[in-house]
């Protein structure tokens, strides 16, 4: 089957009852996790972003806390799952302030961590990539937020 484009999708909806919208709308939150994610985030914590990344910074620190640092490997495969799942939240917020505000503490955290990502060659080129990133999101934003950000990014560099 092949999925409609997003112009019919909403074109369609405009034809819709709001009946109709809500039971598509909970019939599309039973089928996957990251479905019911971002309907979550756009029910309930859209309106309170600083509340959102709150939430995400926390997450973040729980999951830096429980990775076993006995083995690089292991280390790695838990970063990349951590960085994986910042991602995924970055994009249900679409909000660049907050794209930044999460991978920045994302690179604290990281940076911070032992034993040592300069002893890896791969997670230090996975923090360098991020830092390239955040310089690149930082150009886009309001100039006194800008000011404000490339203080933090002065620390981590």
């Amino acid at each position: 089957m092949k999925a409609a484009s997003l112009a019919q999708i909403k074109k369609e909806l405009k034809l819709r009852s709001s009946q109709d919208i809500e039971e598509l709308c909970l019939r599309l939150g039973r089928f996957k996790k990251e479905n019911k994610e971002l309907l979550t985030y756009l029910l309930f914590e859209a309106d309170d972003e600083q509340g959102y990344i709150t939430h995400i910074k926390e997450t973040i620190d729980d999951e830096f806390n429980s990775i076993t640092n006995t083995n690089f490997y292991y280390l790695k495969k838990s970063v990349r799952k951590i960085l994986k799942n910042v991602k995924k939240y970055i994009r249900y917020s679409n909000d660049k302030e907050t794209e930044v505000a999460i991978l920045l503490h994302f690179c604290e955290r990281l940076i911070t961590f032992k034993p040592s990502i300069t002893r890896n060659i791969t997670l230090h080129n996975l923090y360098d990539r991020q830092i390239q990133l955040i310089d690149k999101k930082i150009e886009t934003l309001h100039e006194d937020l800008q000011y404000d950000y490339r203080e933090d990014m002065q620390r981590l560099k």
